[in-house]
């Protein structure tokens, strides 16, 4: 349970995470993605990262338990927390090729809207259910997997999309049964691999360098409305709501 690291082939970092039931994260979990991503690129040896999960579902978002029960500093720390995990994806010095099955939700969408490629299970479905649970964010993230005004219509929809339907959006790379996921990621990581280690650096810092938004001041902006929902007690109302119809 937690986040682990492990290197299947050479050049290539697998970072998997794994918090039962269904890899909702703490915020010390994305505190520990973020420093394993971070370790992955620094190390000279490596030239891809594939970021996986285990269980049904690649991510939830965060753990909205833990927020309900510590107030407002979990509510900092999963904020903080996100912010640095979303950010080592996208910073990650070599591609980060992502592993997606069942479902990927809030912070999952953070997380994969940052890699560079995705490969997703024919049962992925990805969303952002923020306004049902009293946040905002990651829409930085979703924007960069579906046109803006799908992106707007699932936001305030919460409703999902398959990775199908990403797929023909171009955001998904491959789409694939799911016993055939793992090595799928890993023959595209492989790909990704066979390249010059020093090449791959540059070109991923030169990738980065001509987007045209710049995801941690966007994803940053729209914390301070999660924040500010919080404070109001909006965000409290919708929480105690979405925990009542969980039980």
């Amino acid at each position: 349970m937690g986040v682990s690291t492990s290197s299947p082939e050479k050049g290539i970092v697998r970072v998997g995470v794994d918090f039962p039931p269904v890899n909702a994260l703490p915020a010390d979990g994305w505190f520990a993605l973020a420093d394993a991503v971070r370790a992955a690129g620094r190390d000279p040896r490596v030239r891809c990262v594939v970021l996986a999960a285990e269980g049904r579902g690649f991510n939830a978002g965060v753990d909205i338990k833990e927020i309900q029960t510590h107030g407002s500093a979990a509510l900092v720390g999963a904020n903080r927390g996100c912010f640095e995990a979303f950010s080592a994806v996208y910073d990650c010095e070599v591609p980060v090729v992502a592993a997606v099955q069942g479902f990927c939700l809030g912070g999952g969408v953070g997380l994969v809207g940052n890699a560079d490629v995705i490969v997703a299970s024919e049962d992925a479905t990805f969303g952002l259910p923020e306004l049902d649970r009293g946040a905002l964010g990651a829409a930085t993230h979703l924007a960069r997997l579906v046109p803006q005004h799908l992106m707007r219509a699932l936001y305030f929809t919460s409703r999902t999309v398959t990775a199908a339907e990403l797929h023909r959006h171009g955001a998904v790379w491959k789409v694939v049964p799911r016993d055939e996921l793992v090595a799928t990621a890993l023959e595209s990581a492989r790909e990704i691999a066979a390249k010059d280690g020093e090449l791959l650096r540059l070109a991923k810092a030169a990738i980065n360098g001509i987007d045209p938004v710049d995801v941690r001041r966007s994803y940053r902006y729209e914390q301070g409305f999660t924040y500010e929902a919080s404070v109001s007690g909006v965000a409290d109302r919708v929480r105690d709501r979405f925990g009542r119809e969980a039980e």
